[in-house]
């Protein structure tokens, strides 16, 4: 079987509002509430097997739950994953119009963010840049780039990136060229991939040929490879993903995940699950493997970046 694992990502654990197409639950959204809910998760998680969970701060109070569960549970044999460069400023507010969370990649956000951050140690394994971009010049910023390495060197952590849009090609291609001393700076590449979204397939196999670290994210697209009316353009991809569903006895999550263990076998997809019922049908991806057709068939569903991170920009937060 695959070498890749499935870890946890906390984005919709850790705030009441999150980019996805879900339907409207009767959710209490208390802090609360979201905080017993993220414990309770986090505990099934590890008796589920996982080991690696991923946050930022900009995930509402996700850092803070995830810190309050590493804390007080004392796992030993956790890998974390925590980032810098956005803050969390809707405040809690359910249905904030504004901007939920705002952009900052300055070497003083850095030191504020990695202050806090860093109570996460030892269990900290990967710090990575939040969305870098090309246009926050974050990549060629030399007292961010100095301080990640300090960071690096002092704690022994392997350093990465996270990437979104339609320039993650680019983007990884400008991380890839930094170093210190010779040696690469990141180790480490989150990255948006999934059916919809196949553009960086040539560079993360040359990553993970290199032994690079590669983390997925948006596995199902934001909830957009489960049936949606709305998307009438993926009607075939729908109709094939339900096929395979009813063929291998489990959810269209779980085809969509092990479609990126297949075809890809990065290190460590995550899954976005905001309940323990979603983790355990995300994690049915690891009882069976799809055939080559079928691979062949579900990449031929791919879009343009153009048009898939045009469609995820215009999707609300909810």
């Amino acid at each position: 079987m695959s070498s890749t694992k499935i870890g946890l990502g906390l984005a919709a654990l850790g705030r009441p509002d999150y980019i996805n197409i879900r339907p409207e639950a009767e959710l209490n959204k208390s802090v609360e509430a979201f905080k017993t809910n993220a414990l309770k998760v986090l505990d099934e998680s590890y008796a589920l097997g996982i080991r690696d969970f991923d946050v930022a701060p900009s995930y509402g109070l996700g850092e803070q739950f995830l810190q309050d569960w590493n804390d007080s549970r004392n796992h030993k044999n956790v890998n974390l994953s925590t980032k810098f460069g956005y803050t969390y400023v809707a405040n809690w507010e359910i249905g904030f119009t504004g901007k939920h969370e705002i952009k900052e990649h300055s070497i003083e956000k850095l030191n504020e963010q990695w202050e806090i951050s860093k109570a996460l140690l030892p269990n900290l394994k990967i710090y990575q840049i939040h969305s870098a971009t090309l246009d926050s010049g974050v990549l060629t910023n030399n007292a961010v780039l100095s301080k990640l390495h300090e960071i690096k060197q002092a704690h022994h952590l392997k350093i990465g990136i996270s990437s979104s849009g339609t320039e993650q090609i680019k983007i990884i291609e400008e991380a890839e060229n930094v170093s210190f001393n010779g040696e690469d700076l990141f180790d480490s590449y989150q990255v948006t991939f999934n059916i919809f979204e196949q553009s960086t397939f040539e560079i993360l196999k040359q990553l993970l040929a290199k032994g690079k670290t590669i983390i997925i994210k948006e596995a199902l697209a934001n909830g957009r490879v489960f049936k949606n009316d709305t998307f009438t353009a993926y009607k075939s991809a729908y109709n094939y993903l339900e096929d395979l569903s009813n063929k291998y006895n489990v959810g269209v999550d779980a085809i969509a995940i092990r479609f990126i263990i297949d075809s890809l076998e990065p290190s460590i997809i995550l899954s976005g699950a905001s309940n323990t019922n979603q983790l355990k049908e995300n994690l049915k991806a690891l009882n069976f493997k799809l055939n080559k057709k079928e691979i062949s068939k579900l990449k031929s569903f791919a879009v343009s970046p153009q048009h898939y991170w045009q469609e995820r920009s215009d999707l609300e937060w909810n």
